[in-house]
């Protein structure tokens, strides 16, 4: 079956571009004009994928991808912002977008991210490394269910992003292993990012902040100067 994409953007010839090439790539399109249509439109054709413009009329595309994750979709979310300080604000918000995508774009560029974001979650949803029974990894007071998109810490459930989700699993799977910001982002993004690779640390800062008992003196995710990261479990007393 067709992936499902819902175009959100007040400009309609952006729209019109945008829907022509992923129709070209055999994807069913959807589109919504401003962001309570949006919000509207997740509900009634629950889409695969948002492509979702930052100003919009009505609502802008912050508050609705904030509204989305309030209500714990898990719908990956492609945001598009006009200015590369516009992008720096997204970042420094935590929204749990998936990507992120500077205007003007090529349409070939736009529909790469697109299949990098499906080609993920497959991935994701697919063969893990749990090195527990099924789909639960257990470290320290963390439990991963890869399945369910579920994290718990002593038994009570963490809110994370679904992007959040993905690098905490990936991390914890390759636990013990230096990752530079480079692999994490071709491996968790799926692709070679193009821009700024803070949006990892923007990342492992919103994660640190969730599942450390003390962010300041991080016991999983250990910064490796100059480098990337390490994820390591506590040590045992």
């Amino acid at each position: 079956m067709s992936k499902k994409i819902l175009v959100v953007d007040d400009e309609a010839s952006i729209v019109k571009l945008v829907q022509f090439n992923l129709k070209k790539e055999g994807y069913l399109v959807e589109v919504a004009y401003d962001g309570l249509m949006a919000l509207k439109m997740v509900k009634e054709t629950d889409p695969d994928l948002v492509v979702l413009d930052l100003m919009l009329p009505k609502l802008d595309g912050l508050e609705v991808c904030r509204r989305l994750r309030q209500e714990r979709k898990h719908i990956p979310i492609l945001m598009l912002t006009a200015k590369t300080d516009e992008l720096d604000k997204v970042l420094g918000l935590e929204l749990g977008a998936d990507d992120y995508m500077t205007k003007p774009f090529s349409p070939r560029e736009l529909t790469a991210r697109v299949k990098a974001i499906f080609r993920r979650i497959e991935a994701l949803t697919g063969g893990h490394q749990a090195e527990e029974s099924g789909s639960l990894l257990r470290i320290g007071h963390l439990q991963i269910d890869s399945d369910g998109y579920v994290v718990l810490r002593d038994g009570e459930e963490i809110d994370l992003t679904p992007k959040e989700f993905e690098l905490l699993l990936y991390m914890a799977n390759h636990r013990g292993k230096v990752l530079s910001r480079d692999q994490l982002l071709n491996a968790v993004w799926n692709y070679d990012y193009v821009g700024d690779s803070r949006i990892v640390d923007v990342h492992v800062s919103h994660l640190r902040d969730k599942i450390e008992p003390d962010s300041r003196n991080p016991v999983y995710i250990k910064t490796v100067r100059g480098i990337g990261y390490k994820f390591e479990g506590p040590k045992k007393q």
